[in-house]
């Protein structure tokens, strides 16, 4: 005996003139059971379980909508089609709003009937096998992508289709290719580590470089102003292409948005990318041009982006922007976040609304202190599902709205993103050195090359000398640094957490979306 295909309820008071209808699904392997009016219909919906029920509008004692809101009170996540004569748009808006999965105007066909069953009942049996078929017959296009790609461009869109897939698996809870996903993912990386040795120092001196983080400013957030566009730089630290495109359907739904692809500076780390973003300048630059940041990078203590307002005010100036209004606002707390959607309608006559919002970053930092963390956070998916949650209740979303209204166009960005860690490198070093797991600067700090760029030549990377240090050392793949003392303290502590400051495309691929209110 074949599998039934779902077990569908049809209630109708024509049901007897239904037979052909009823039949042609019986063939196509449905079980119907039938009855002829509303309250039968509750009553078998309490006493049975059914896949699917056709519900019909106009029938004696309870209507449709009356049915339909009893039937959906006991059980509601039990899918009902709407099959009426009636064409009135009330109606259709009554039985939307009660959450129907499909609205059919009588007179209706048997096979208008089956494909509204199939689409409902299998829609995510039909999606998951697409998914799964869909990505092994472009595995090995990515693959051979992979060993192709020759510029930026081309990571650019490797990274895209392994994010596109990822989401994907996710949204069809697709577990069987996971792993197959996860390994392509981390040969990619492995190629792009070797890309980014042998290409970076020459993106320095400003050959063939893409949109760096230093670049963002100039070359999305400068033309708008210059066309006397009310914007909103929006800098959103640690967030990851893949957390992006997860609030990409809930961002549409006030903007019209385009992507950009850029880089993140290295070390791929707030103090060196935001505060790039920020100055226009790379590290070594801002540290000469701002002796305060220099001091506080020496010492390692407080702030270390103290001086993004500052560093802003003088990016305007040099680019001929002095006149333009400007409001910087950095928000850790979800508190000063709500002050400040409740107070935004001060900032709105600004030329210029900077803000920077830390709950990503902050989410992995606390993630990697608290057990409850790990278990409602335990992997990427985890990761990006968290930040969607935040986001749909967040005062964020609330501010962009107003914002979209008030006609502001929006520069979402972020400094970097992060990867989960999984293998340890030891490194030698003295007491002086740096204490980051993905990147250190020190005196004659070392590591295993297979884990490590070593950085001697501070110039080719724009990097500042930090007190005594000559080297700067930047992971390399998912590898994270280990001090040789405690090390399995330390290694229960970080291994599969997400860092950032080393070289991936998930810490590295940086978006900027330019946003325009669909409304303004």
């Amino acid at each position: 005996m074949e599998k039934s295909r779902g077990k569908i309820l049809w209630v109708d008071d024509e049901i007897g003139h239904l037979k052909p209808h009823i039949l042609f699904l019986e063939e196509k392997g449905y079980e119907i059971s039938t009855c002829s009016n509303g309250r039968d219909g509750i009553s078998h919906t309490r006493d049975e379980v059914f896949d699917l029920v056709l519900l019909d509008q106009f029938m004696p004692g309870l209507d449709g909508m009356e049915t339909l809101r009893e039937i959906k009170n006991n059980n509601p996540t039990l899918p009902v089609i709407m099959i009426t004569k009636s064409e009135e748009e009330w109606l259709m808006d009554e039985a939307i709003s009660e959450k129907i999965a499909h609205y059919l105007i009588k007179p209706v066909n048997p096979n208008q009937i089956f494909i509204a069953c199939k689409q409902v009942l299998e829609d995510a049996k039909i999606r998951g096998e697409k998914t799964t078929s869909g990505y092994l017959q472009e595995f090995q296009k990515i693959e051979l992508n992979i060993e192709d790609a020759v510029s930026f461009d081309d990571w650019w869109m490797i990274y895209n289709r392994l994010v596109k897939w990822q989401l994907d698996f996710e949204e069809q809870k697709e577990v069987s290719l996971h792993q197959i996903l996860d390994e392509q993912i981390q040969s990619s990386n492995r190629n792009f580590t070797h890309f980014i040795e042998d290409n970076y120092k020459n993106w320095m001196s400003g050959l063939n470089s893409p949109t760096l983080s230093t670049d963002i400013f100039r070359n999305s957030v400068q033309p708008l102003l210059e066309a006397n566009e009310k914007v909103c730089m929006l800098v959103m630290d640690a967030m990851r292409l893949d957390q992006f495109m997860a609030l990409y359907p809930l961002l549409a739904e006030d903007f019209s948005i385009k992507i950009k692809p850029s880089v993140s500076i290295l070390p791929s780390a707030t103090p060196f990318s935001r505060n790039a973003i920020f100055s226009g300048l790379f590290p070594d630059q801002f540290c000469k041009k701002y002796p305060e940041q220099l001091d506080k990078m020496v010492s390692d203590k407080g702030s270390l982006n103290h001086l993004e307002d500052r560093f802003l005010k003088d990016q305007l100036k040099g680019s001929g922007l002095s006149e333009k209004s400007l409001h910087y606002h950095k928000i850790w707390m979800v508190d000063e976040g709500q002050k400040f959607q409740s107070n935004v309608n001060q900032y709105l006559n600004f030329d210029l609304l900077a803000i920077v919002v830390n709950f990503v970053d902050q989410l992995a930092h606390r993630r990697s202190e608290s057990d409850v963390l790990k278990e409602m956070v335990p992997d990427e998916s985890g990761y990006r599902q968290a930040i969607k949650i935040w986001y749909e209740n967040s005062w964020i979303r609330n501010v962009l709205s107003e914002l979209a209204t008030a006609g502001f166009k929006v520069v979402m960005t972020s400094d970097h993103g992060s990867i989960m860690v999984k293998r340890d490198a030891m490194v030698a070093a003295d007491k002086d050195s740096s204490s980051g797991v993905r990147y250190k600067h020190g005196r004659n700090i070392n590591a295993n090359g297979k884990s490590a760029i070593d950085v001697r030549d501070l110039s080719s990377y724009h990097l500042p000398s930090l007190g005594h240090q000559n080297n700067y050392l930047l992971a390399k793949d998912d590898f994270y640094f280990l001090y040789p003392n405690e090390q399995h303290k330390y290694k229960n502590m970080l291994k599969g957490s997400f860092q950032h400051g080393g070289i991936s495309m998930e810490e590295m691929m940086v978006p900027v979306a330019i946003m325009k209110g669909r409304n303004s």
